[in-house]
């Protein structure tokens, strides 16, 4: 069993070269005569979003010899878990025949075990895809001591980066150590970082690859990451938060039609409804009537994203809905499943046409244009970023407190919808000028609108499933693809989603009144009377 050490780069060009370092000069150690080279084929996963890097993890495919290993790393290089494919290998572990899995693809790809199970809570329902490829040429030195044991070996690494783009990485070694002899290795790499031409190395294998090939990783997020200064002119800060937008929301469409995971459409429909909400709360600091051309645009693709992330919704939830059924049995509802996959297919098709379309073609033409456009024209410095961002929250805020003061037992479901709409504004607000406040402050006004906006969530989306179901059986009906005990498996889950939704209906007048406290009112307040002072 081995561990890596530590890791070095070798610099050519101070005329370093690899076996005279390899000799260790001066010390008690002898190194053995290299092994022959071998060619590895290396490919590194991870999520769309870098869900693994993020968590320090780094999960690496290694090809040779008709043999595939996949491995997961810790942050420290240590193994937590790997999986073998493809042709055995003498001792070779059990299951080494297995097809080497394809990529993209989403965690079922794997077989059970360690690797799987590993991975899941990170990964979740996301694809792993390849972020970088390369092909290094590896020989590899076995350290002796005194007593002539071996007690590490110093793996020699070419490595040629081919994606994202074709690059050369500086030759890397790597010291590791055999058990029980992990201070003798250590010994080992402090006599190889006292080498001419020997550094520190400062990046994982996939890090070093990226940086190659000229990207980064990390270099996704769905969230607002728009700097904005207080005196910025609106209309400047606008745009600058709409390209961000359109950024994120180009950056999905790839992975929405191929439907790679349903994450890709959720962050795709999270950038049009925060892109309509802008042009809808602040749109009239652009100029020309750019807000009303563009908006019915957006209303557009935003419903066309609908009927598939609907559908997602509830299939994300079926082992859920399944699992709680007391009255039935998950095979009783399993036709619905079926009827679920059916609509979901065909759903994804009208998407994948609409997002290919010369309607869509178009907004991809005509909106950066309009953009830069905007981005191009003197900008008045009145308003500013700061008092836009003071005035639409302060409105939004008041707006929030009239309609909630104005719910009563006796409202309609109706009024509750319309005040989730409203504190989904005043929330897409804080976001979009989140970087003009306090950090701190702006996390505790949004935690006790966030707490109110679940409440609200919870019984529309209570409702709406409930009034789906209903919609969902008389399909199936229609279909002849309903059999009683299935349509009684979905009037329980109608029950249990009613229950549900009298529930958070009850919550309500607690979630608002917290919400709409003194200090829940003071904080809203700090945060626009310094934008506005």
């Amino acid at each position: 069993m081995q561990s890596v050490v530590r890791q070095f780069l070798l610099d050519g060009d101070d005329g370093a070269e690899p076996d005279q370092v390899l000799k260790l000069p001066g010390s008690a150690f002898a190194v053995s005569g290299t092994s022959r080279s071998m060619t590895l084929r290396r490919l590194w996963l991870d999520t769309f979003d870098w869900r693994l890097y993020h968590s320090g993890l780094a999960l690496e495919q290694v090809s040779r010899a008709g043999v595939t290993e996949l491995t997961l790393t810790g942050r420290d290089g240590e193994v937590l878990a790997s999986d073998r494919f493809g042709r055995a290998a003498a001792g070779g572990p059990d299951g080494a025949g297995r097809a080497r899995p394809s990529w993209p693809g989403l965690l079922e790809t794997l077989p059970l075990g360690p690797l799987r199970d590993r991975l899941g809570p990170v990964v979740g329902v996301r694809a792993l895809l390849p972020v970088a490829r390369a092909v290094s040429t590896v020989r590899e030195a076995r350290v002796l001591n005194s007593d002539e044991k071996t007690v590490a070996r110093i793996t020699v690494d070419r490595m040629s980066v081919t994606f994202p783009a074709a690059a050369a990485v500086p030759m890397h070694l790597a010291v590791s150590a055999l058990r029980g002899y992990q201070n003798q290795a250590l010994k080992v790499a402090d006599l190889l970082a006292e080498a001419p031409g020997v550094a520190e190395a400062s990046q994982s294998g996939l890090e070093a690859a990226l940086a190659a090939a000229g990207r980064r990783p990390g270099d996704y997020s769905s969230k607002i990451n728009v700097r904005m200064a207080p005196r910025m002119p609106a209309a400047a800060a606008l745009v600058a938060l709409l390209s961000a937008l359109f950024d994120t929301l180009l950056a999905n469409v790839h992975g929405t039609v191929r439907d790679l995971d349903t994450e890709f459409l959720h962050d795709l429909r999270i950038a049009v409804r925060r892109t309509r909400s802008a042009l809808k709360l602040a749109g009239d600091v652009l100029p020309g009537g750019m807000a009303a051309r563009f908006r019915p645009e957006f209303k557009w693709l935003g419903d066309l994203t609908t009927p598939t992330r609907d559908l997602d919704v509830y299939l994300l939830g079926y082992p859920d809905m399944a699992a709680g059924l007391v009255a039935a049995t998950a095979e009783d509802l399993q036709p619905f499943h079926a009827h679920l996959e059916r609509s979901r297919a065909a759903a994804q098709r009208q998407l994948a046409r609409g997002l290919r379309s010369a309607r869509f073609a178009r907004l991809r033409r005509d909106w950066p244009e309009a953009l830069a456009g905007a981005a191009a024209r003197p900008a008045s410095t009145r308003p500013s970023a700061a008092r836009l961002a003071a005035t639409r929250i302060a409105r939004a805020h008041r707006r929030v407190l009239r309609d909630g003061r104005a719910i009563t037992p006796a409202s309609p479901p109706e009024s509750l919808h319309e005040l989730r709409k409203r504190c989904k504004e005043l929330r897409y607000l804080l976001e979009f000028f989140g970087s003009l406040y306090d950090p701190g402050e702006h996390w505790r006004a949004v935690r006790e609108l966030k707490a109110l906006q679940d409440c609200l969530g919870e019984f529309q989306d209570t409702q709406v499933q409930r009034e789906e179901i209903r919609d969902f059986a008389a399909q199936m009906m229609d279909q002849r693809a309903a059999p009683a005990a299935t349509l009684l498996a979905m009037g329980e889950i109608a029950a249990g989603l009613a229950a549900r939704q009298q529930r958070a209906r009850t919550e309500f007048t607690g979630r608002f009144r917290d919400f709409a406290s003194p200090a829940g009112q003071s904080r809203i307040r700090a945060l626009t009377g310094v934008a506005a002072a």
